[in-house]
């Protein structure tokens, strides 16, 4: 009952939030999404259902290409990867078995801690959003080479938790849903804290994946109408993702996951390097191509 109140609400707040997308970009200009961010929503969000994450690799190449400033790439990651989310969310939350009551309280937690984070990096100098996507970039970089290491803890096979974990998981995750407002992605960090708590890391995945499409919207709502976002980028990675993330979900694949996370290792560390550089010099890059509307 709470899991089908839940993928009916997210069919609902989807709908929501894409109409609204719509109307902004529409209202701006900015309704045509470029070949690039469509291609960049189609890779990051199809490696995304598979485990690697979008966040990070979207950030590395936002940065790596100059194609906006670093203030933009936050509202960019949440707003342009929303609508992929949700079509995550409603295949996983229906396909895998996780205590509902456990599931709501996550999502209702990194609900509240991504309206907290919105605010704040709204507010925030650019150069604190450049140290703080830089410093997110290593923490990426970490948490995939601990995957291809095996180092993520994987012999928990509870589908609940005990009242005392299940207080601290959701305490974490309203500072995972804060930390998401500045591009830091929840997934590694909430499955890596999920399982150290003895929970079936597959039991995980309608947890991460749901309370990102409910906090995605909180966080997308606002940062759409911010002045620090170019929403033909947001709406090319949306177009490309949807379609990739069901492609990934149901294709059988052997594609060498580890090889590719040794690849986004590389790259994310040396985008990490340069946002860092920027923030410790204070520098605002300004993107290759000008953000004036047509």
């Amino acid at each position: 009952m709470i899991v089908d109140i839940l993928l009916a609400a997210l069919v609902a707040i989807g709908a929501f939030y894409t109409i609204a997308l719509a109307r902004v970009a529409i209202a701006r200009g900015q309704w045509r999404p470029t070949i690039e961010s469509i291609g960049l929503g189609a890779i990051t969000n199809f490696f995304d259902t598979l485990g690697i994450g979008s966040f990070a690799p979207t950030t590395a190449w936002l940065k790596l290409r100059g194609l906006v400033p670093d203030s933009y790439i936050p509202a960019i990651l949440n707003t342009g990867h929303c609508i992929p989310t949700f079509v995550e969310a409603l295949i996983f939350i229906k396909l895998v078995s996780v205590n509902p009551i456990l599931l709501t309280a996550c999502i209702a937690a990194a609900m509240a801690g991504s309206a907290f984070g919105t605010s704040a990096v709204l507010r925030v100098p650019v150069r604190f959003v450049q140290g703080t996507v830089g410093v997110a970039l290593l923490i990426a970089s970490v948490l995939y080479a601990m995957q291809n290491l095996d180092l993520f803890p994987n012999n928990g096979n509870a589908l609940t938790l005990a009242p005392a974990f299940f207080a601290l998981a959701v305490i974490a995750h309203f500072v995972l849903g804060a930390l998401m407002a500045f591009g830091i992605g929840l997934y590694a960090p909430s499955l890596i804290l999920l399982s150290l708590m003895g929970l079936d890391p597959k039991a995980a995945f309608p947890i991460m994946m749901g309370a990102c499409a409910f906090l995605m919207p909180v966080t997308g709502l606002r940062f759409m109408k911010s002045d620090r976002i170019d929403l033909r980028i947001a709406i090319g990675i949306a177009v490309g993702g949807v379609p990739a993330v069901w492609v990934a979900a149901k294709m059988v694949t052997s594609l060498p996951l580890v090889t590719l996370r040794w690849g986004v290792v590389v790259v994310v560390l040396y985008a990490a390097f340069l946002l860092l550089r920027s923030a410790f010099k204070g520098e605002t890059v300004a993107p290759v191509e000008t953000l004036a509307l047509p």
